[in-house]
């Protein structure tokens, strides 16, 4: 078994910022690690003629579901996007590629040379995302965004509520996250097993398998903890984006501190597959929006 692995869970809509994903990978990926690559099996082909065939390793989301002795893939298809994708992309642990994954995101880019120990730590243990998020709450507080800092708080009261854990509150994203497969098979049969529960269960009661991750390393202490800031440059919002933007902020800058950026694809319109078969009046209302929340960001 593998130390690490690249993984990227993606459908239709990202197929061209997936593809965007594998080309940096082939170029900045000296030491050659496996990425691998899932996408809804009604989307694979998509992906085969878009991407290319034989430039990952490519898998059905179906096929990692099903890797759950107690799955229930009609559950997949019945179930937001927004919540199935997360369960998606926890259970690739299951497969036994690897130890661990960097699961990155298909909005994700990464933007200079990385290697294996960039991600592991010593002996197979990887580092963990593993920070306090002050840098974006200061940045939402300054622009008056008081929604972000107050969502951030009762996230976090939700997740510390796991375990009844006290203390800081810890942000153990943004993507893309180095995950061991220890934590997970902690989480599943030491947390949600007993309780009757599935990794669905506990997405759809709280949707956050990030923290999810993160509150099970803390408790059950599966690995080491080798707490790292994140990895990419992760812009959550267009005004947090335009606004560093506006202070000099460019890639050359970034490759001091980050392997990569991310442009959230709720955004980033451009990407969007079948976007140019979108009416003329459709996109002029996206960008006339785009430059409003410019405006206000500055």
């Amino acid at each position: 078994m593998k130390d690490i692995v690249l993984y990227c869970k993606s459908y239709n809509r990202d197929v061209l910022r997936a593809k965007r994903l594998v080309d940096s990978i082939e170029k900045y990926n000296i030491e050659e690690l496996e990425l691998y690559l899932s996408v809804p099996k009604g989307d694979l082909q998509l992906f085969l003629n878009m991407v290319g065939s034989d430039r990952c390793k490519w898998l059905t989301d179906e096929e990692i579901v099903s890797s759950n002795p107690n799955a229930n893939v009609e559950r997949m298809y019945k179930t937001p996007g927004g919540i199935s994708q997360q369960v998606v992309k926890s259970e690739f642990w299951r497969l036994g590629i690897a130890e661990n994954y960097l699961c990155l995101d298909s909005d994700s880019m990464f933007i200079k040379k990385f290697r294996e120990k960039d991600f592991i730590a010593l002996d197979s243990v990887p580092y963990t995302v593993c920070h306090q998020s002050k840098e974006l709450l200061q940045i939402a507080e300054n622009k008056n965004r008081h929604q972000i800092v107050e969502g951030y708080i009762s996230d976090s009261k939700r997740a510390k509520a796991i375990y009844n854990r006290v203390g800081p509150n810890y942000d153990f994203g943004p993507p893309p996250m180095i995950w061991s497969s220890k934590v997970w098979r902690d989480l599943s049969d030491r947390y949600l097993a007993p309780k009757g529960m599935t990794l669905w269960d506990a997405v759809e009661a709280f949707p956050a398998e990030i923290r999810w991750y993160g509150e099970a390393l803390l408790e059950y202490k599966s690995i080491p903890l080798y707490p790292i800031e994140p990895l990419f440059r992760f812009y959550h919002y267009d005004w947090q984006y335009y606004s560093l933007k506006q202070q000099g902020e460019t890639i050359e800058r970034l490759r001091d501190q980050y392997f990569g950026v991310v442009l959230q694809s709720n955004w980033e319109y451009e990407l969007d597959y079948g976007s140019k078969q979108k009416s003329v009046l459709s996109r002029v209302t996206r960008n006339l929006k785009r430059q409003l929340k410019r405006l206000r960001s500055l």
